[in-house]
């Protein structure tokens, strides 16, 4: 990656975010040693204007930010690096610099994607997602057919809590079984993404 350090003096700015949440978490600077040894140790590392001084973010806190990956922008003088964070990001101990919560509950369904991925592919004994899988097609829709009438019961004549508790359930079956197929959740979203635009027709 070639980068352009010569526009800012040397440096560059580097926006943090959450590989995980998508939440952008600091801004900070780097020179080009401090982009170096972000590369090799995967632990962000900055220059800091103030101390003029290279300082890996967590290095007294241990909060440590560890590089998923790094993108340059267009121009090649700005980065974006994706990470997941050990802990509270800003010195003032919040999530972030801005003060923000770092969490975003509907991305765990992602994780749970690749949570089923991983499990469909190494197959583990003793793992309920296993059993499912070796059940077949059949049995992996059967058993969301029942999550969703179960889920309709609790709906009429339930309570909400567990409303959510066999949603949840159901929605954990639907992503086995579209796994099983060679799909992910996020195709589903995909599909509703498309129903929403303007240019969209029912089949």
């Amino acid at each position: 990656m070639e980068l352009d350090f010569e526009k800012m003096n040397g440096l560059v700015p580097a926006i943090i975010q959450d590989n995980y949440t998508q939440k952008v978490l600091m801004l900070g600077f780097m020179n080009k040693e401090a982009y170096e040894k972000t590369v090799e140790t995967k632990k962000v590392t900055f220059y800091s204007r103030t101390k003029q001084r290279l300082w890996t973010k967590g290095e007294q806190s241990g909060n440590f930010l560890h590089v998923v990956s790094i993108q340059a922008d267009c121009d090649n003088d700005t980065l974006l690096i994706k990470v997941h964070p050990d802990g509270p990001v800003c010195h003032t101990g919040t999530d972030t610099c801005w003060g923000e919560k770092n969490e975003q509950d509907i991305m765990f369904l992602k994780e749970l994607q690749d949570f089923i991925d991983k499990r469909h592919e190494e197959m583990p004994e003793k793992s309920y997602t296993t059993s499912l899988f070796k059940s077949g097609v059949n049995k992996m829709a059967q058993k969301v057919g029942e999550e969703a009438v179960e889920t309709i019961i609790e709906a009429c004549n339930g309570t909400d809590e567990r409303l959510i508790y066999e949603g949840a359930d159901l929605i954990y079956h639907l992503i086995v079984l579209l796994t099983s197929k060679g799909y992910r959740i996020e195709d589903l979203a995909r599909e509703l993404k498309e129903r929403h635009s303007d240019t969209w027709k029912k089949h």
